[in-house]
C-alpha cells in the first residue's frame, strides 16, 4: 500500500486464502485482496470489510468470492479489518448484483454503490498526530516557520485533520508541509475510520438495586433526603412511574429521562442524585420508527375482487409473472393485501414496490392499519441511519413485508416469496442517474426469479411491454373491470380551448367549463384536482420587443420561472438567475412569463376563487421529509378546496371528496418527440382522471384541448385500452420500437463539442462492425444537447430481441468504447450506456 506522502509498509502476512472484493468503484472487476491467517473463517460472502486501494484510499468493501487462488496480474494487499460479525448481504443479493451489472452494462461495484445505504459505507478521514519519539524541546534539525504551526497545534490538540491543517496554514493545501514533517520523523500520519450509521439511543434512569431490593434501605434514603426538596420530588416522581417493589423487572427497564424532566423537575436535581449512586444513567438503542399495531384484521373482498384473487392464485401455478389490469378504484390494494398475508403465513418474504414516495404515504397509512409494525418503508426521504435500520431489519427477520420505492430491491431478502409492483407503467421506475441504470419492474422480475418467487404486476394502463407479455402468453393476465363499492368511472368532458378563444372566454388559461365546474364543486364543498405536468410559474420568461429569452450558462435549455423565490432556474443543472428588470438585449421593459406551470396556476385559481383554500403538489413543495405527508393529511381532512399538482397528484390518490379533475393542457404530453408519448399520455390522462368521483358521488374530468377531435381523447374516454394498445402496436411494429426491439442508448459526453462529437462518430463506426442483428442511428446531438457544460451527442440502436444478439453486441460496446476511449484524443470523453431508456 502505498499513500500520498510516500510508501507505507505492508504487513509481512503469509497466508493462502484470499477474497475477491466488490469495492464501490466504477471498475469492471472484483479486486482480490489476501486474508489474515488471523481473519480466516472469520468472513464470508457478504461480509463488509476494509480494503486499501490505489495510492491513499480506504474503501468498504464487500466479499464476493473466497477462495485460495492469488492473482495473476497484481500482488494482492491485504485486508484491514473485517466490519462485521455476520454478513450485510447474501451470495442472492450478490447474483443479483452480477445479473444487473451485466444487463444494464455498468460495473458490480457501482450496482452495489447504489445498493448499500450510505450508513453502510466507512469513509476513511487523512489525520496527523506528533511522532511520540520526537522531542518538541529539541528537534535536532530546522523547523520552519510553516511548519512550527502545525506542530504546536499538534502539542494542544493531540491530532489534526488536513482540512484543518489548511486552516491554520491559511493555504489550499498543506501537503508539501505535512510530507516535510513526515520525513522529519515528526509527525505520524494515519488514517481514521468513521462508521457512518450511528443507532439512535435514549438516556434512561433506573433506581440502583439495594434501594430495589430492600424497603428500609429506600425508607432511609428517603429521611436522607427530607432538606433536599427538589431530588425527594425527582425520586417520588420515578417511584411513581415506576412502583419498584411490585415491579422490579420494570426498573430494570428503566425509564426515558425526557419523561422525567417533561414533568417540570429539577435536571441538577437529577444528576446529583446519579452522582450519589442512588439513580443509574444508561443508554439503549432504539427504533427510529414507531412502532404500530394492527388494527384490521378481517379482509373482506367483494365478490370480483375474490374471483381475479383466485385467478391470480391459479396462474402463479403456471406463470411466475401475472399482469392485473384494473381500472382506477377497483380495489387492487386490498386484492393485494390478501395475497401478502398468505405469503407470510407460509413464512416467506414480501415486497411491495410503489412508483413515489407520494404514493407511498397514503397506501403505507393503509397497509400498517392491517400489518403493523410487521412491515418496513424504505424510500430516498429517509436519513442514512433510517434506511440502515430497514436493511437490518431485513436482516435479522423483523421486518418480512417492506414498501419501497425502486431501490428496495436491492434490500437482502434470503426467502421472497412474492413481489408486488404496483402501477408498473410508471417511467419513474426507471433510474437515470447515476448507473446502474436499471428498471424497477424489470429488476424486480428478476429478483423474484432468483427466488424463485412470483411477481404480480398491476396497473390501471399497463405498459405496452407488460401487456404485450401477458398477451403473449409470457406472463399471466387478469382483468378487473369495475370500481368497488357503488363509485362509478367519471364522466369526462372536453373543453375546446380555441373555441373559447375565440368567443373571448378564455380567461386566466381556463375556459368557461373548467372555470364553472371548479365553482359548482366548491358550492357543494367538494374537492378539485387541477393537473399540470410542468412545475414552476411559467416555462421562460420572454422580451416581447426583441424576443429575447433567459438560457442556462452550462445548459442548452431556457430557464424556468419561479416566481414564488423570484428567480429562473435550470431544471438540468440547477443554475440560478434572479430575473432582470429590463431586458439584457434591447434594453426593454417588456418582460413577460410565457407558457403555464403549477405556480401561475395557483396564483390564477386565486384570482378566480378568492374563498378558495387552494395548495400546490410539486417538487418545489415536498422536498421535505414529510412534505407529501403534510400535504396529504391537509387535503384529507377537508383543509383544502382546490389542489393543483404535477404527474405526483395522478397516481393512487385516493380521496373521499374529490369530485372534479381538471386538466390544464391535455395536448401538451402528445406533442413530446418520443415514441412513448401517445402512451404516456394515455396513462396520465386516464389516472388523473381515475382520481375523481371514487365513491359514491360520480366524478367529472374535464379536458382541456385545442384539438378534441383527436383519436386519442375518444379512446380515453371510452377506456378503450385494447384498440389504443393494437393500434399504437402496429406502428411500432411497422418503425422498430419496442417491444419488438431492444433499445439501447449510448451518449457521448465531453466539453468540446467537435471532440464529443468525433467520439460519437467514432463509436458508430466501430458498433456498425458487431456482427448482430441490428439497426443503428445516429449520432445525433442530444435533445438537449448541452447539459452542466458538457456536449452530448447520441446514438440509438435497435436491437435483435434474441438473448444471444444482445450478449454479443453488448460484449461488442464495451470493446468498442474501451478502444475508443484507448486513442489520445478521446480519452476524456464520458460514455452513458441506457439500456430499455424510458
Amino acid at each position: 500500500m502505498e499513500d500520498l506522502f510516500g510508501p507505507v509498509p505492508q504487513p509481512k502476512e503469509e497466508a493462502s486464502h484470499y477474497a475477491d472484493v466488490i469495492l464501490p468503484v466504477p471498475i469492471p472487476k472484483m479486486f482480490s485482496y489476501r486474508i489474515p491467517s488471523g481473519m480466516v473463517g472469520q468472513m464470508g460472502i457478504g461480509f463488509r470489510v476494509i480494503v486499501p486501494f490505489g495510492k491513499r484510499k480506504i474503501l468498504t468493501g464487500i466479499v464476493g468470492k473466497v477462495h485460495q487462488k492469488p492473482p495473476q496480474a497484481y500482488e494482492a494487499k491485504t485486508i484491514l479489518d473485517v466490519l462485521d460479525d455476520g454478513p450485510v448481504a447474501n451470495p442472492l443479493q450478490i447474483n443479483f448484483w452480477k445479473w444487473m451489472a451485466d444487463y444494464y452494462c455498468c460495473h458490480i461495484g457501482e450496482v452495489m454503490n447504489a445498493a448499500l445505504p450510505s450508513g453502510l459505507k466507512i469513509s476513511s478521514e487523512s489525520k496527523v498526530q506528533l511522532h511520540p519519539d520526537f522531542d518538541l524541546e529539541n528537534p535536532g534539525m530546522p523547523i520552519d516557520d510553516r511548519e512550527w504551526v502545525i506542530l504546536e497545534a499538534l502539542a494542544t490538540e493531540q491530532e489534526l485533520d488536513l482540512p484543518r491543517c489548511n486552516d491554520l496554514l491559511s493555504i489550499k493545501s498543506a501537503h508539501i508541509i505535512i510530507k516535510s514533517l513526515l520525513t522529519k520523523n515528526a509527525i505520524l500520519l494515519f488514517e481514521q475510520l468513521k462508521e457512518k450509521y450511528q443507532p439512535k439511543t435514549e438516556t434512561r434512569i433506573r433506581l440502583q438495586l439495594p434501594y430495589v431490593k430492600e424497603k428500609t434501605a429506600l425508607e432511609a434514603l428517603f429521611h436522607s433526603l427530607s432538606r433536599a426538596q427538589k431530588q425527594e420530588e425527582v425520586l417520588l416522581s420515578y417511584l411513581r412511574e415506576i412502583p419498584v417493589h411490585q415491579n422490579p423487572k420494570k426498573n430494570a427497564e428503566g425509564l426515558e429521562k425526557k419523561v422525567l424532566l417533561d414533568n417540570g423537575l429539577s435536571p441538577s436535581a437529577l444528576s446529583s442524585l446519579v452522582k450519589k449512586g442512588v439513580f443509574e444513567e444508561f443508554k439503549v438503542i432504539i427504533s427510529r420508527f414507531e412502532g404500530l399495531s394492527e388494527t384490521e384484521e378481517n379482509l373482506e373482498l367483494a365478490a370480483f375482487q375474490e374471483e381475479a384473487w383466485q385467478e391470480i392464485v391459479a396462474q402463479f401455478e403456471n406463470k411466475p409473472t401475472v399482469l392485473l389490469h384494473g381500472i382506477t378504484g377497483s380495489g387492487k390494494t386490498e386484492i393485494y393485501i390478501k395475497l401478502i398475508q398468505e405469503v407470510l403465513a407460509n413464512g416467506s418474504q414480501v415486497l411491495l414496490l410503489l412508483p413515489e414516495i407520494a404514493l407511498t404515504t397514503q397506501v403505507v397509512g393503509r397497509l400498517q392499519k392491517v400489518f403493523g409494525s410487521k412491515m418496513g418503508v424504505f424510500h430516498s426521504k429517509y436519513s442514512d441511519n433510517e434506511r440502515v435500520e430497514v436493511w437490518q431489519g431485513v436482516l435479522n427477520g423483523t421486518y418480512d413485508f417492506v414498501v419501497g420505492v425502486r431501490s428496495a430491491v436491492f434490500l437482502p431478502f434470503d426467502s421472497l416469496g412474492l413481489v408486488i409492483v404496483d402501477e408498473e407503467h410508471e417511467g419513474s421506475y426507471k433510474q437515470f442517474d447515476p448507473s446502474p441504470r436499471f428498471h424497477g419492474r424489470d429488476a424486480a422480475i428478476m429478483l423474484a426469479w432468483l427466488h424463485q418467487s412470483k411477481t404480480l404486476l398491476g396497473s390501471a394502463t399497463p405498459s405496452f411491454e407488460s401487456y404485450y407479455n401477458a398477451r403473449m402468453g409470457k406472463y399471466g393476465l387478469v382483468q378487473l373491470d369495475r370500481r368497488y363499492g357503488d363509485a362509478q368511472l367519471p364522466k369526462f368532458l372536453l373543453s375546446n380551448i380555441l373555441v373559447d378563444k375565440k368567443k373571448n372566454l378564455f380567461k386566466l388559461e381556463m375556459t368557461r367549463l373548467m372555470r364553472e365546474k371548479i365553482q359548482e364543486a366548491l358550492d357543494r364543498q367538494e374537492q378539485v384536482l387541477i393537473f399540470q405536468n410542468r412545475r414552476g410559474y411559467a416555462p421562460y420568461i420572454s422580451c416581447e420587443d426583441c424576443g429575447w429569452i433567459p438560457e442556462c450558462e452550462h445548459c442548452d435549455v431556457s430557464l424556468t420561472y419561479h416566481q414564488y423565490t423570484e428567480e429562473m432556474r435550470c431544471h438540468y443543472c440547477g443554475f440560478k438567475d434572479q430575473v432582470p428588470k429590463v431586458c439584457p438585449a434591447c434594453g426593454g421593459h417588456q418582460l413577460t412569463a410565457v407558457g403555464l406551470g403549477t405556480e401561475r396556476i395557483e396564483e390564477n385559481l386565486g384570482l378566480l376563487f378568492p374563498e378558495a383554500r387552494i395548495a400546490r403538489m410539486d417538487h418545489d413543495t415536498t422536498r421535505s421529509k414529510h412534505g407529501y405527508q403534510r400535504l396529504l393529511e391537509e387535503f384529507g381532512a377537508g383543509n383544502i378546496d382546490i389542489l393543483v399538482g404535477t404527474q405526483m397528484i395522478s397516481k393512487g390518490l385516493d380521496f373521499d371528496r374529490v369530485t372534479l379533475v381538471g386538466v390544464m393542457d391535455a395536448d401538451r404530453m402528445l406533442y413530446f418527440p418520443d415514441f412513448r408519448s401517445g402512451e404516456r399520455a394515455y396513462q396520465m390522462i386516464t389516472q388523473v382522471a381515475g382520481r375523481a368521483g371514487r365513491r359514491k358521488i360520480r366524478g367529472t374530468v374535464i379536458l382541456q384541448s385545442r384539438r378534441p377531435e383527436l383519436p386519442i381523447f375518444d379512446q380515453i374516454i371510452k377506456g378503450d385500452y385494447l384498440n389504443f394498445y393494437l393500434q399504437e402496436m402496429g406502428e411500432r411494429k411497422r418503425f422498430y420500437y419496442p417491444p419488438f426491439v431492444k433499445n439501447i442508448k449510448i451518449t457521448t459526453r465531453h466539453k468540446e463539442f467537435k471532440i464529443a462529437e468525433r467520439a460519437a462518430k467514432h463509436l458508430f463506426h466501430l458498433l456498425s462492425a458487431i456482427e448482430v442483428k441490428k439497426i443503428l442511428l445516429g449520432p445525433e446531438k442530444a435533445l438537449v444537447g448541452k447539459v452542466k457544460n458538457q456536449y452530448l451527442f447520441e446514438i440509438l440502436v435497435k436491437l435483435d430481441r434474441a438473448t444471444a444478439s444482445q450478449e454479443a453486441f453488448k460484449k461488442g460496446l464495451i470493446a468498442a468504447i474501451q478502444e475508443v476511449n484507448s486513442k489520445k484524443d478521446y480519452k476524456s470523453v464520458r460514455y452513458v450506456i441506457d439500456v430499455d431508456p424510458n
